[in-house]
């Protein structure tokens, strides 16, 4: 079966920081929303090309998943991974882009392409964009492993990534092989989005829907073996993320919110929960 690959244009200032921070699960290649991006399916690989006249594949990540979200929940979500070093930086990049005063406090909605297991290519590596790519494209272009182009980009990223020691990896990279989906292993940051909008963005218990005062938790403790996967997970109010955490408002087997007396017990409070 064809599998797609994406090459988009990356900012250099993005690039050059993720590639000096090695061991990263994943990054958020962001840029202006789009409702339309459905070129690629979770697994799939997404390329980085530098602006031109540097036409060249510099590294990628395997596709996890897509969203619109506010500059704020992104920044909290993946932090660094978003290839800027503070909250700030990274809005003054989004003014810059859409051309507004830098002091605009307005939270940006921006498009996240949500990558796992980032990898950069070191420069001698770095690979020629297909002879197809063509110089006004800005945003991205999609290739497919069924043509010429697309099977030997996939070639040329199958060989580099069958080395040791590929740069920016956070554990081994999968071995590519034939063309074929690759099962995305799930960060904090793309498990906190995914859980997000399966709960369409409300409280699972009580519906809020301030974003800021959400959070996703996991319903097995991740230190304890639990995955970042969705089934692992519940968006919850920030309160109720912490007592839920410290086993105050535990879910039963039976899919039960409970309040313990242990609330009321140990704190002598609880009676609005």
């Amino acid at each position: 079966m064809p599998i797609n690959l994406v090459i988009a244009v990356t900012n250099g200032d993005w690039f050059n920081m993720l590639r000096q921070q090695p061991n990263r699960a994943e990054v958020n290649f962001w840029a202006p929303p789009a409702a339309n991006f459905r070129v690629l399916q979770p697994g799939e690989i997404f390329l980085f090309k530098l602006h031109a006249p540097r036409n060249v594949i510099v590294g990628g990540g395997i596709f996890a998943y897509t969203n619109a979200l506010p500059c704020s929940l992104a920044w909290e979500a993946f932090r660094e991974a978003n290839g800027a070093r503070s909250a700030q930086e990274m809005r003054a990049r989004i003014a810059l882009y859409r051309r507004v005063d830098p002091g605009h406090r307005s939270d940006f909605e921006i498009g996240c392409r949500i990558l796992t297991q980032p990898f950069f290519f070191a420069e001698a590596d770095w690979i020629l964009a297909p002879a197809s790519w063509a110089s006004n494209i800005v945003a991205f272009k999609t290739y497919s492993t069924g043509d010429a182009d697309g099977l030997a980009l996939w070639d040329a990223v199958n060989e580099r990534m069958n080395r040791p020691g590929l740069p920016g990896m956070a554990e081994e990279p999968a071995r590519l092989g034939e063309p074929q989906l690759i099962r995305p292993r799930l960060g904090q940051g793309a498990f906190r989005v995914l859980v997000t909008d399966i709960y369409n963005r409300r409280c699972a218990i009580m519906q809020e829907r301030t974003l800021p005062a959400l959070e996703a938790a996991h319903i097995r403790p991740y230190g304890d073996g639990g995955e970042n996967e969705a089934r692992n997970g519940l968006l919850l109010r920030r309160d109720i993320h912490s007592l839920f955490d410290a086993g105050y408002v535990p879910v039963t087997p039976d899919l039960r919110f409970e309040v313990s007396r242990r609330i009321k017990e140990e704190l002598d409070n609880g009676r609005h929960y």
